[in-house]
């Protein structure tokens, strides 16, 4: 029998029960759906949480109040014994290696431009952030250098806020109302875009010492710290723990969070995430294994005179063999195939339907959901095979 009679005979048994091979690979249909689906949303978050955090540039450090030890984020229940101050920052500089160092303030407040207005995030920094966030000013300019303690009643809008109070105005030189207190506007900023939902180009930024007036807080949300290279970042790690610890009587009750650090925060995320669809996909494959081994068993009952006759005519054990294999590995990757599709184009429709939701499918993902159903296939189909090659061609014929 040539090869070609093979794949002849193995296609039309396929074709001869449309239905009932559908039904059969349904399993194998959802298993690599799901895989497909969740792997392409989980692949795109980490590509775009990847590229969010990396257009900040590769080294920087973000050092927070608070020693996180289990859970829950740096400084939210306010356990620190002290808390990070301008002086912090300042002792940072003097680290080797170490280019710029930030200090920085995060509140809610109201910005007010005539009879317009809108509560926003308001960014206390210094005249060092567009080096440190790798941001950059479209109109106007920055904060001016400075004493970081010295109060100056000037701001940077975002350009989303620029927007929505001036529309096509020019703000510089205007003053605007910041917590009610007034402000010169001297800066737009370039379009940042979203990071993790947040909008960026909807704040206001204005020096260290103004937001802590105004939020009446005379910690530090956060210091930023930007270094030379990634080769020394274990060094420069370990002299902040070393100088801010000695500088905290000795108590390191503040978290220190590297960028490499963040991303692999998010991988066990995605890794746990992969697992759960990994137990979700094993059990559907394993369910469409049992289908068509139950199919192709039920076929070599239907069969059995076929068998014979083939047999009679002078077929081989290894081509009887090959004829149900090959049927069965045929009905999975249908599967697969169908999977695969199936598991596309519904993340591609999660990505329509659902704002922001960045979803990947990297090909490595797909050609091994093909690899496992042509697996599964190969295996549920050598018992039934192995059945049909063993039949006698006499006993086979008598049975018609």
């Amino acid at each position: 029998m040539r090869t070609r009679d093979l794949l002849a005979l193995t296609s039309s048994a396929v074709v001869a029960h449309r239905l009932r091979s559908f039904l059969t690979t349904l399993g194998i249909v959802i298993g690599i759906a799901s895989v497909i689906m969740l792997t392409s949303i989980g692949e795109g978050t980490r590509k775009y949480v990847t590229e969010s955090f990396s257009q900040f540039g590769t080294t920087i450090i973000a050092i927070n109040p608070g020693k996180v030890s289990t859970s829950g984020s740096p400084g939210a229940l306010a356990g620190t014994q002290r808390k990070l101050t301008i002086e912090d920052a300042e002792a940072l500089q003097r680290i080797p290696g170490v280019e710029n160092v930030m200090p920085a303030m995060l509140g809610f407040a109201r910005v007010e431009w005539g009879e317009r207005g809108r509560s926003i995030p308001i960014v206390g920094v210094t005249w060092q952030a567009p080096q440190v966030w790798k941001f950059g000013v479209r109109q106007g300019r920055f904060l001016p250098k400075g004493d970081p303690r010295t109060q100056r009643p000037l701001t940077v809008l975002g350009p989303k806020l620029k927007r929505e109070l001036f529309g096509e105005r020019n703000a510089l030189g205007e003053h605007v109302r910041i917590g009610g207190a007034r402000y010169l506007v001297i800066g737009v900023m370039e379009p940042k875009g979203l990071l993790l939902g947040m909008d960026l180009d909807d704040r206001a930024y204005v020096d260290v010492a103004s937001a802590q007036q105004l939020f009446n807080r005379d910690g530090l949300f956060e210091v930023d710290l930007v270094y030379a290279s990634a080769s020394i970042e274990d060094r420069v790690v370990a002299d902040i723990k070393r100088i801010l610890t000695a500088r905290h009587d000795d108590e390191e009750d503040f978290t220190v969070t590297t960028q490499d650090a963040m991303l692999a925060v998010l991988g066990k995320v995605i890794g746990m995430i992969s697992s759960a669809v990994g137990g979700i996909a094993a059990i559907s494959l394993l369910v469409g294994a049992l289908g068509i081994l139950t199919m192709m068993w039920i076929s070599v009952n239907e069969r059995v005179a076929e068998i014979g006759l083939v047999k009679a005519l002078g077929a081989t054990r290894g081509q009887i063999l090959a004829l149900f294999v090959g049927e069965a590995t045929l009905l999975s990757l249908m599967g697969g195939a169908i999977g695969v599709g199936v598991g596309i184009g519904l993340a591609q429709l999660l990505g329509v339907v659902v704002p922001g939701l960045r979803v990947h499918t990297p090909v490595p993902f797909v050609l091994m959901a093909l690899a496992v159903s042509l697996a599964v296939g190969l295996l549920s189909g050598v018992l039934p095979a192995r059945r049909a090659a063993s039949l006698d061609p006499v006993e086979a014929l008598r049975a018609e």
